[in-house]
């Protein structure tokens, strides 16, 4: 169960993210959020996503549940990224509506 939550959710938080820098392009914020946070929570999340696709991770599936901790702790890293990057979003949206 741990490999199928883990291999769908990192590609789904990677489409997230470049959904998110494609939208903070847009908003032009005060802030450079794009290279100072995002970036490399994306890289991160593009490492992951190769790493999933490798060989050396197809053949350490029967051991995933040893590491479920690990596992979990990624996607609640990028998970929670997520969350605040969209915050910021949305916050910087607002300001530049007024």
């Amino acid at each position: 169960m741990v490999d199928r939550v883990y291999k769908a959710g990192i590609p789904q938080l990677r489409k997230e993210l470049e959904k998110l820098r494609k939208e903070f392009s847009e908003v032009s914020p005060g802030t450079d959020w794009v290279h100072l946070r995002l970036d490399p929570v994306l890289q991160h999340a593009k490492a992951l996503e190769r790493r999933l696709q490798s060989k050396e991770f197809s053949g350490e599936v029967s051991r995933l549940p040893k590491g479920v901790s690990m596992f979990h702790s990624d996607l609640v890293y990028l998970r929670t990224n997520v969350k605040e990057l969209r915050e910021l979003l949305r916050a910087e949206s607002r300001r530049r509506t007024r």
